[in-house]
């Protein structure tokens, strides 16, 4: 295999015919070497700190078909990336979105008590790359903004009324994981819950609450949630319907 690549300390950057661009990356992390394939973001192969590149080229060289073979499940998922454009409707949780042409070459976004304002210049087209992603920033900031205003509160009714004690609920946009609960108790929450329909979105909120009485997912966890959430394994396999980067 010789692909065109270049070098750093930490990663490689290969581009393979047929494939398109792969990253190498180190990891302190990782055990082993490992491949990962997600939507917006490529194809990553984990490198821990004992294994070289050339070993992860070669483990790279080796997974070729599997690749192959799932990389158009993954360009499937991005196709079904909204193209946001003026005359349709696009609401987040409290908010409406906005394309408004101006008279101005620069992008600009406004956030109002309703409406998300994203301001693109008059002659181009909304649907050029550059401002679909200018939009999804803004979008992103103002999921944001209503995780923080709405997300502790819930976690807080939530501990209140099946007696869970929590320190305290960090928003975060974390790219695999809906929430996590840390051994201190802290309740991490993804800002891209406000996406979600609100019986799953408590039920996230239900997860991570029921993590700071049980660590792992065993037996006694799984009961716990079901108790408290009605039906916890229905709601599991309905969330993972949901992609955190696709929508």
């Amino acid at each position: 295999m010789s692909p065109a690549s270049s070098y750093s300390l930490q990663s490689l950057q290969l581009n393979l015919p047929g494939i398109g661009p792969v990253l190498l990356q180190r990891s302190l992390k990782a055990k082993r070497i490992s491949i990962r394939l997600q939507p917006l973001k490529g194809i990553r192969v984990v490198v821990p700190p004992r294994a070289t590149f050339e070993e992860a080229q070669r483990f790279l060289e080796s997974k070729l078909d599997w690749i192959k073979h799932h990389l158009p499940k993954i360009e499937k998922q991005e196709n079904h990336l909204t193209v946001f454009r003026p005359d349709e409707n696009y609401h987040t949780f409290s908010h409406q979105l906005c394309l408004l042409p101006h008279d101005k070459a620069a992008l600009k976004a406004r956030l109002t008590q309703t409406q998300i304002q994203v301001f693109y210049p008059a002659y181009r087209a909304p649907t050029d790359d550059d401002i679909q992603q200018f939009i999804r920033k803004a979008l992103d900031e103002t999921y944001r903004l209503e995780a923080k205003n709405y997300l502790p509160t819930r976690v807080d009714y939530f501990a209140r009324q099946f007696g869970f004690s929590y320190q305290k609920v960090v928003i975060k946009k974390a790219g695999t994981r809906w929430g996590s609960c840390s051994y201190q108790n802290n309740i991490n929450l993804n800002l891209h819950l406000m996406r979600l329909p609100a019986h799953l979105r408590d039920y996230v909120i239900l997860h991570e609450l029921a993590h700071t009485v049980e660590k792992n997912h065993g037996p006694r966890f799984w009961a716990l949630l079901d108790k408290i959430s009605g039906n916890a394994v229905g709601l599991d396999k309905e969330i993972k319907k949901y992609r955190i980067e696709i929508y």
